[in-house]
């Protein structure tokens, strides 16, 4: 025989059923949920690449180049040549110079024609003595004169040199024909601080010897003629 439930009393015709426990029920223990696991931390975002940048269209104009300042070539100085200077002298001490020479040289030839007529007595050996004597002592008083004739010129091209009173004498030396600028000094002007300057050239008949020069002007002076001299046979 089929079993009647009664659904309002919550049981079954010949069935027991327990009443169902409410969850509101405040008899019924509450048991307390587990704690939720804590989320992982966020990894840092990684750096995301600058987007490229979109090519450039065939046939697209280019911008122009910026043109590069022109940057000037400096050329290292050549040695150029001096102005014409115009006639320069030799210093004044070199009168010095000429007049202890000639001293010298007479003292010489006088003392040997006296040697010989003091030994075998001949009289044209005194008389040689006194016409040399006569004749230096003429020449020294004319020496200051002399010098102060000797003069050198720096032109463009050349360097012009003069000397002599009575005959005078000029030469023109071209820069491009010096082979050689020599210094000497001899001991009456090495004690007074002068020099000559001798320019040697292809031609022995231009050789050409300036004397009586302060030191450092013929040190400057044989430096700027062998620089001239160079830079003409180099043809610059």
């Amino acid at each position: 025989m089929p079993e009647l439930r009664d659904d309002a009393h919550g049981t079954e015709h010949g069935t027991p059923v327990e009443p169902a426990a409410h969850v509101g029920d405040a008899s019924a223990p509450v048991v307390p949920a587990p704690p939720a696991p804590a989320a992982p931390a966020p990894a840092p975002p990684a750096p995301t690449a600058p987007a490229p940048a979109p090519p450039a269209a065939l046939g697209a104009e280019r911008p122009a180049a910026t043109p590069l300042a022109a940057t000037p070539l400096v050329a290292e100085p050549a040695a150029t040549a001096p102005a014409d200077t115009g006639w320069l002298r030799v210093s004044p001490k070199y009168i010095v110079v000429e007049v202890v020479g000639s001293l010298i040289g007479m003292v010489v030839f006088v003392g040997a024609f006296l040697v010989a007529y003091a030994l075998w007595g001949q009289w044209w050996a005194l008389w040689g003595a006194i016409a040399i004597g006569v004749v230096s002592l003429v020449g020294i008083a004319f020496e200051p004169r002399r010098v102060r004739s000797i003069g050198y010129r720096l032109r463009e091209d050349d360097l012009l040199f003069r000397r002599g009173i009575m005959f005078q004498r000029q030469v023109a030396v071209p820069y491009g024909r010096m082979q050689l600028v020599d210094i000497t000094r001899g001991p009456v002007a090495r004690a007074l601080g002068l020099a000559d300057l001798k320019f040697v050239t292809a031609a022995a008949s231009t050789a050409v010897t300036v004397p009586g020069l302060p030191m450092e002007e013929a040190d400057r002076l044989r430096d700027e003629l062998v620089a001239l001299a160079e830079t003409r046979r180099a043809g610059l």
